[in-house]
């Protein structure tokens, strides 16, 4: 009876998912290690699981830094998943955030240094969601189907970008853009709790608005007539909502949040900068991955960019084993890969608990 009741709990079934998800992407990856280097393999496995411990303090660190922008872009996926909508253009507004934030770093010499970063993010998101509602727009009023839109615009964005660097705000001798020096996000203490690393202020707002958003999703009358409409439209409409403005708004607040994920990476006193280069941001299509692997929860997404960032760093430590970095970028892929397939490991899960005789909530 106990196995029953477990097996029909909803968060027992989401989690496990994802746990059977991640055991069969690090089954196939060490498989992967196995064919690649024998001898190694094993040795360069537990590298990979322990992540970004193998550093340390400065190792865990750069974890929270690398997971930071993946968890904004995952949340961007997410959101628009809750709502029934895909976005898939979290590159372009990646980007265009990332510009606007740099942008106003770099030009708007006139705020204050300490207020400076703080008004730089609030661009990043106005400009991602500006870029995120074009893609409402279309959809609510034209149904153009979400999928395409946002797709192009990310290569509309991209180019645009290109363009933008090089007319305001780029270095001719580095061909990137220009360092905002005065908006460097503060580290808030973290460098001193992980000394040498990249750790900044930055993980902390990715948890401060994930958690805002599952509040806004779970506990709010607007996150209820958003994901009303996403799950019917028509029977939204008889009862009241408004459609077309929550559409909109749903594919706003997604872009807005990847802008905020870009605005927070290069913001970041890394040495990141905007290059001029025809490549798509790959944090952008990296949310898509944790937002499936989180089930699209915003509490899920905080634990699955983490890991994913984890596992960035533990493939980051294995090249010491001389495994090629196409080796290492394999293996995180097929764990990537596996982590899409969570939702077909939720239904079978469910129709194990249908055949012992238990019922779905």
């Amino acid at each position: 009876m106990n196995v029953k009741k477990l097996l029909n709990n909803r968060s027992f079934k989401s989690v496990s998912a994802s746990i059977i998800a991640i055991l069969f992407g690090l089954l196939i990856g060490y498989i992967i290690l196995l064919i690649s280097n024998p001898a190694q393999a094993t040795r360069g496995f537990i590298i990979i699981l322990n992540g970004g411990f193998n550093g340390g303090l400065r190792g865990v660190g750069n974890t929270l830094h690398n997971a930071m922008p993946i968890i904004l872009t995952g949340l961007s996926v997410g959101f628009a998943f809750k709502t029934g909508l895909f976005n898939i253009g979290a590159s372009g507004q990646f980007i265009l955030g990332a510009f606007a934030a740099i942008y106003i770093g770099v030009k708007w010499t006139f705020i204050p240094v300490g207020y400076l970063w703080i008004v730089a993010l609030i661009g990043a998101m106005i400009a991602g969601g500006i870029w995120g509602a074009i893609v409402g727009v279309l959809k609510a009023f034209r149904n153009v189907n979400e999928v395409i839109t946002s797709i192009m615009l990310n290569y509309v964005g991209m180019y645009l970008v290109n363009f933008l660097v090089v007319s305001t705000v780029f270095d001719l001798t580095r061909n990137q853009s220009l360092s905002p020096l005065n908006a460097y996000l503060p580290r808030g203490g973290l460098d001193v709790l992980f000394p040498l690393s990249s750790a900044n202020i930055g993980i902390i707002i990715a948890i401060v608005i994930a958690v805002i958003m599952y509040i806004i999703l779970e506990k709010t009358t607007f996150g209820f007539e958003l994901k009303a409409v996403g799950y019917n439209r028509e029977a939204s409409r008889y009862a009241g909502i408004n459609e077309k403005k929550s559409i909109i708004f749903s594919m706003m607040i997604a872009g807005a949040l990847a802008g905020l994920g870009g605005g927070l990476l290069y913001l970041s006193d890394i040495g990141k900068h905007i290059e001029v280069v025809d490549i798509l941001a790959a944090e952008g299509f990296n949310g898509i991955p944790v937002a499936l692997l989180g089930l699209s929860n915003p509490i899920g997404i905080i634990f699955s960019g983490l890991f994913v960032g984890h596992m960035n760093m533990g493939g980051f430590y294995i090249q010491r084993l001389r495994f090629v970095p196409e080796v290492i970028n394999m293996m995180i892929s097929i764990i990537i890969y596996f982590s899409a397939l969570s939702l077909a490991f939720k239904s079978f899960i469910e129709n194990l608990s249908k055949k012992l005789g238990g019922r779905t909530k």
